[in-house]
């Protein structure tokens, strides 16, 4: 028997190329279970029972360009050259069969690669100026020539997930990694057109959404998943207000982003004073396209009591749901929730709340 307080999970939800069954998305998280980076039939099997169990959309664990330096381990799958194409492509085919829609999450790590444990060991990292955190500077600024290469990277690996099926591509843009190093003054100290300005420190993206977009067709998904927090440091901020939000948010609209993946640590906190939106909630309102709210959805101890009917003040699934209903965002990344259950999606709609094992503890993984 199913349970209407979660109704609004589980509707369908079309934009542009994309038509999912439900709101539920998977959010991207690193594995490390791809040896020398190709996705094996296991990695094909993990996705696929997301699907059977009820995801609406899966977006896959951070998979690398075409760049030597993209990765930080040799575990990571890649998505260029034809054994990790071959692996995704089969992947993909399993996650359709099953009646589900698949996006790979393009990455790129930057400087938050350790070069003495990652391929290439020789080689630097590279960021747009060298800075592994604010203040420290381990390599040399990228150049010009770095910084194009890089962005045709993610316009082949775009122009392959086309290729092999996938239903869109997610450019990571979030948590501190290379598109987000350019975002951030902290690791962006760059005097030339790729930096100062916050128009500037944007343009990196920018040229990479154009050229996924020349790269593939205008009704190709693209989402772009970005945070405010850094690993290096979770109090960072892209924009203090929603001005300044607007201002780096509309030329990456502009550019052609079909869905903001708005990453927060905890998805019930306010972005801004004077107003309980979101991030999530805040990109929609600024720019009017879909958002992907997410951070700790399913992780609360009083998640599934309230969805069983207990404590049915409890803020964190009551805002949840009636955010959702009310369209302040329009879908919900579920993180280690999906990874500890792949059949979590299907649970939650049925009412199953004590087959669902909360899994509060920190996950052998990385957010993606």
């Amino acid at each position: 028997m199913g349970n209407s307080n979660v109704d609004a999970l589980f509707k369908p939800f079309s934009n542009k190329g994309l038509t999912l069954d439900n709101r539920v998305v998977m959010a991207p998280m690193t594995r490390e279970f791809s040896p020398e980076g190709i996705p094996g039939e296991d990695v094909a099997g993990y996705y696929r029972r997301r699907a059977e169990g009820g995801t609406g959309l899966i977006i896959t664990e951070g998979t690398t360009i075409n760049d030597p330096v993209a990765t930080m381990g040799k575990k990571i799958p890649q998505i260029h050259s034809e054994l990790p194409l071959a692996g995704w492509k089969n992947t993909v085919e399993q996650v359709h069969a099953a009646g589900g829609k698949i996006m790979p999450q393009l990455w790129h790590v930057g400087m938050a690669r350790n070069p003495k444990k990652s391929p290439f060991s020789e080689l630097p990292s590279v960021g747009p100026s060298g800075l592994l955190s604010p203040g420290k500077q381990v390599a040399e600024p990228m150049t010009v020539a770095q910084i194009e290469n890089i962005i045709e990277g993610f316009a082949s690996a775009a122009a392959d997930a086309k290729r092999i099926g996938f239903d869109g591509v997610e450019i990571h843009g979030a948590h501190g990694y290379l598109v987000d190093q350019f975002f951030w003054q902290g690791t962006n100290q760059r005097t030339d057109e790729w930096g100062g300005s916050m128009a500037n420190r944007g343009r990196f993206a920018v040229e990479i959404i154009k050229a996924i977009r020349a790269a593939t067709d205008p009704d190709f998904p693209i989402v772009l998943r970005y945070s405010q927090w850094k690993q290096q440091e979770y109090t960072a901020r892209l924009a203090e207000t929603p001005q300044l939000l607007e201002e780096f948010l509309a030329p990456l609209s502009d550019a052609g982003v079909d869905i903001f993946h708005c990453s927060t640590r905890r998805y019930w906190e306010p972005e801004f004073e004077d107003s309980d939106l979101n991030l999530a909630g805040w990109t929609k309102k600024i720019l009017g396209k879909p958002t992907i709210t997410v951070g700790s959805v399913g992780l609360n101890g009083d998640f599934f009591g309230a969805f069983a009917g207990q404590g049915s003040d409890t803020r964190s699934v009551d805002d949840l749901v009636e955010r959702l209903e009310k369209g302040e965002f329009d879908l919900v990344g579920v993180g280690r929730a999906l990874l500890q259950d792949g059949a979590w999606a299907n649970k939650i709609r049925a009412g199953q709340h004590e087959d669902v094992q909360q899994y509060a503890g920190e996950a052998l993984t990385t957010l993606s």
